[in-house]
């Protein structure tokens, strides 16, 4: 599944396309329109003094993208990165990010109609995160609100780390 691109074929317009993935056992997904390419795992330069969640950054292309563990961001166990790990890179707001994940499994269409709201409390999680839960056959899918895995003021420190890195780069 590398190099998963956002555009898809013509799909029915009620569908909703998402790329699915796992996390500490559980599945999640995210709009496939968000996504933009699913990589293995490459070398990730660590940023000093940044967030616990933040992994570092990797150059695609020569463009510098932050690379966020999602199992730290959700306060999830930490655990090895097996082969099947990927990073997703995803458009959030105006920049592009890389999600780790422990594996990408799918990408699969479902109707609007097998999307629940997100359920207003949960214990342990923060429900900003999540647009919704999809519901296939026994399956429970966690749809997550890409736009809130941060917030502004993390997006904040994420571009100045960002710039910094793209500038110690361009100097070597």
């Amino acid at each position: 599944m590398n190099n998963l691109v956002g555009k898809t074929e013509e799909q029915p317009q009620d569908e909703l396309q998402l790329v699915v993935f796992f996390l500490q056992g559980e599945e999640f997904a995210v709009d496939i329109q968000k996504v933009r390419e699913v990589l293995k795992l490459p070398p990730i330069t660590r940023l000093p003094q940044s967030l616990d969640f933040i992994e570092g950054v990797i150059n695609l292309r020569g463009e510098v993208i932050p690379v966020l563990d999602l199992r730290k961001r959700f306060r999830l166990n930490d655990a090895a990165k097996g082969d099947k790990a990927r990073i997703i890179i995803v458009e959030i707001e105006e920049g592009m990010v890389g999600l780790i994940v422990d594996s990408v499994t799918e990408v699969l269409q479902l109707n609007p109609s097998a999307i629940e709201p997100p359920p207003r409390r949960l214990a342990g999680t923060r429900p900003e995160f999540i647009s919704g839960v999809g519901k296939l056959g026994n399956r429970l899918i966690i749809i997550l609100h890409l736009e809130k895995i941060l917030s502004t003021e993390e997006q904040l420190e994420l571009e100045h780390m960002q710039l910094a890195e793209s500038e110690r780069v361009a100097l070597n």
